[in-house]
């Protein structure tokens, strides 16, 4: 207890005593962490159906045989991921903006973007998928218009499309009013203040969090498998039946959990990072 009194009195012994608790905490994280991992390295084995699980799940001949496939298939995810990316950022920076509109003229657009994102983010993203991604082929338009490539990713631009829209209008709607109203005083018009005033500072402010929306776009696109395109997911399917072996689709996941761990770890820094920021 003295320990802690002289630690608040002087700000040179707060600090000693903080990197000490910092030292106290890791070492019990590290410890109990080991535990838990011996306990699953010498427990799981004995269960009386591991070897069959091990067989079916962790072939090495089978994982060595797909591994490759699996990869070049996963171009397709990062291809669909990658033009799907500028889109969603487009079209959720614009539905964002409407809803955003004040003047009676423009309401149109700001009840539009309303229904937009109300609908489609009550909508699973699979639903949408099986929505568009049958639907509109199925009007009988001439290649390559008939797509399931397109039409899928498309599904996926209209849903993530309304969940960045709501993250960017929260963060319009966290800039200040003061300030809105200070660049209409100095002679900018609305559209200027938002483009020059009210937009740079919001886009800051959601960084964070659409890149969690990044993360799970990225795992989303293996939901276009159901309506054909032949990427990571469907391609462990085919290699599934093809050996009988589950094994192809723990060779996937470990495919999407090279890209997204980094890529949530980034989030998760920038989030660490804002809230120092604001502190």
């Amino acid at each position: 207890m003295s320990e802690v009194i002289e630690a608040v009195a002087s700000p040179g012994r707060r600090a000693v005593y903080e990197a000490r608790l910092r030292k106290r905490s890791m070492r019990i994280a590290a410890l109990s962490t080991m535990a838990v991992v011996v306990a699953i390295v010498v427990l799981v084995p004995l269960a009386p159906g591991w070897e069959a699980v091990k067989r079916s799940f962790f072939n090495g001949g089978v994982f060595t045989k797909t591994f490759p496939g699996l990869l070049n298939a996963f171009l397709l995810d990062i291809a669909i991921f990658a033009w799907s990316l500028p889109l969603i950022a487009i079209v959720g920076l614009l539905v964002a903006v409407c809803r955003d509109i004040q003047r009676p003229a423009f309401y149109p657009l700001r009840l539009f973007a309303t229904i937009y994102t109300d609908v489609f983010r009550g909508l699973p993203v699979i639903l949408v998928i099986y929505l568009v991604g049958f639907g509109v082929p199925g009007l009988g338009m001439p290649r390559p218009w008939n797509s399931p490539y397109i039409w899928g990713s498309l599904a996926l631009i209209l849903v993530y499309a309304a969940y960045v829209a709501e993250v960017i209008r929260s963060g319009i709607e966290s800039i200040h009013k003061s300030q809105r109203s200070a660049a209409l005083s100095l002679g900018l018009s609305p559209s200027d203040t938002m483009r020059y005033v009210i937009l740079p500072q919001a886009l800051r402010n959601v960084v964070p969090a659409n890149m969690n929306l990044v993360v799970a776009l990225q795992k989303d696109v293996a939901l276009l498998s159901f309506v054909g395109p032949v990427e990571i997911f469907r391609q462990a399917g085919v290699y599934k039946s093809l050996f009988a072996n589950f094994t192809p689709y723990v060779g996937a996941a470990l495919i999407f959990l090279v890209i997204t761990i980094p890529a949530t770890r980034y989030a998760d820094f920038l989030t660490h990072k804002r809230r120092r920021l604001e502190q």
